[in-house]
């Protein structure tokens, strides 16, 4: 039985900037949690946290001590004298023998449509190429959990949906428990089964809303996504009001 993974009351402060104070939340396994809000909210200090880089003041980060993580970063950390092959080969190469890493890696390449660009460098690659690799290679090793940071950021319209749509087709063949960070709303309701959105310093929960829309039935900034959007710029509500999505919500 999946369980929520529970973040409880976390305070941390810099000095006297108070990023957080009695923060929780949950994030649902196997499923893809957004956190959205504006930048300096403290989004990229409480991946930082969950994955242990920083410690909270206070608080509680219940059931993510057992959880292996996968991080995917806005910039792509790819390593530039390696080949697309290679990168992906690098991150396993002490988990896997030979030859079920050709297996893992010729699969996930061939995921994000980049199996004829295997022996490319990144040098020879566009950034939304690059980014589909750093994908394949955030998924290929073996973690329970993806922390996303702002992977789509700076990539063009017709870049950053093709790059989405190579997320989405890796994330169900495998089904791992995602929380991705964003400023883009479009980018947490194309991708997003619960979405948190985030107020200023010190930062809360102003909303949280879950899609119940399967993900091949959405279409980027379009028909209910687009409703969705409109309704959530324009709903005044009071914070921690829990949006269901799955009936239309009054305009």
């Amino acid at each position: 039985m999946r369980m929520d993974i529970q973040i409880k009351n976390i305070t941390k402060e810099y000095g006297r900037l108070k990023v957080y104070e009695n923060f929780s939340l949950s994030v649902p396994e196997q499923k893809v949690t957004c956190i959205l809000g504006p930048s300096g909210c403290g989004k990229t200090t409480l991946l930082n946290m969950i994955s242990g880089l920083i410690k909270p003041d206070s608080g509680e980060f219940n059931g993510f001590n057992h959880q292996s993580i996968s991080y995917l970063f806005q910039e792509q950390r790819l390593l530039p004298w390696k080949t697309v092959w290679q990168n992906i080969d690098f991150v396993i190469k002490d988990i896997y023998p030979k030859q079920q890493r050709a297996e893992l890696i010729g699969s996930y390449l061939k995921m994000v449509n980049l199996d004829d660009f295997k022996h490319y460098k990144p040098n020879q690659l566009s950034g939304g190429m690059k980014q589909r690799v750093s994908i394949a290679r955030a998924f290929v090793f073996p973690s329970d959990m993806l922390l996303m940071d702002e992977p789509f950021k700076g990539l063009d319209m017709e870049l950053k949906i093709s790059v989405l749509n190579a997320f989405i087709n890796l994330w169900q063949q495998d089904l791992r428990t995602v929380i991705f960070v964003t400023h883009d709303i479009d980018e947490a309701l194309y991708l997003g089964d619960k979405i948190y959105i985030l107020g200023d310093l010190p930062s809360r929960v102003k909303q949280t809303v879950n899609i119940p829309i399967p993900k091949s039935e959405r279409r980027y900034g379009e028909g209910r996504l687009k409703e969705i959007k409109e309704e959530l710029l324009g709903c005044q509500c009071n914070e921690r009001n829990e949006l269901s999505l799955a009936k239309p919500m009054n305009m």
